[in-house]
């Protein structure tokens, strides 16, 4: 027998579940960055949900299947608001590259929630310490696309600029969780400045 699956005031099925998982990825968010990674339980998860247990394991296995999946929305939001940005503006690299990490340093700013799920919860379980080291390879390679891309043959060779890629993604994570957390004192544009300085030393040769 075919399972029916149906509609609601027009939503689909499928369409109310994806709804649930994005209200329980928000939640997962919320949690983890007001609370920390050790008091982000399911039950907690589905309390600011407004959801029940049961729609929790609809979309997840686990509390750690969740938190990781949070960690996983947060990066692809980072990432695409840079790319975004670096095709929305014109210029010279460093006005593109200004615009990138300035749509970053304003996402974090504007969602601190999400800046301390990418860059202070990330290291809080082994599980997510391993996500976060995969994620950091990623944007090692966006990092090397994005300077060739913006510094042509004044750039690295693709394996080198791989390289200087993880070290950029790695020190400006650190820089950001400590713009977090208070123990780096900048203003939003000198964030930005510090880290269009350092893409600049480890993207382009000299």
């Amino acid at each position: 027998m075919v399972e029916v699956k149906r509609s609601y005031g027009g939503v689909s099925a499928a369409d109310r579940s994806a709804g649930r998982r994005a209200k329980l990825l928000e939640a997962t968010i919320a949690v983890l960055a007001d609370e920390g990674e050790s008091r982000t339980t399911m039950t907690a998860i589905c309390a600011r949900a407004g959801l029940t247990e049961r729609y929790f394991y609809e979309s997840f296995a686990s509390r750690d299947e969740a938190i990781v999946a949070a960690l996983d929305a947060v990066a692809v939001e980072i990432a695409s608001v840079a790319v975004q940005a670096i095709a929305d503006t014109g210029g010279d690299p460093a006005e593109r590259l200004r615009a990138a990490l300035t749509a970053v340093v304003s996402l974090v700013a504007s969602r601190p929630d999400k800046g301390r799920v990418a860059v202070v919860e990330s290291s809080a379980t082994p599980e997510l310490r391993v996500r976060r080291h995969a994620l950091l390879g990623s944007f090692a390679e966006l990092v090397a696309q994005e300077a060739d891309s913006l510094f042509g043959d004044a750039a690295w060779p693709a394996e080198r600029a791989k390289v200087h890629g993880l070290v950029y993604a790695a020190g400006v994570a650190e820089l950001v969780a400590a713009w977090i957390v208070g123990d780096v004192e900048l203003e939003q544009d000198e964030l930005v400045a510090a880290a269009t300085d350092l893409f600049v030393a480890v993207a382009r040769r000299h």
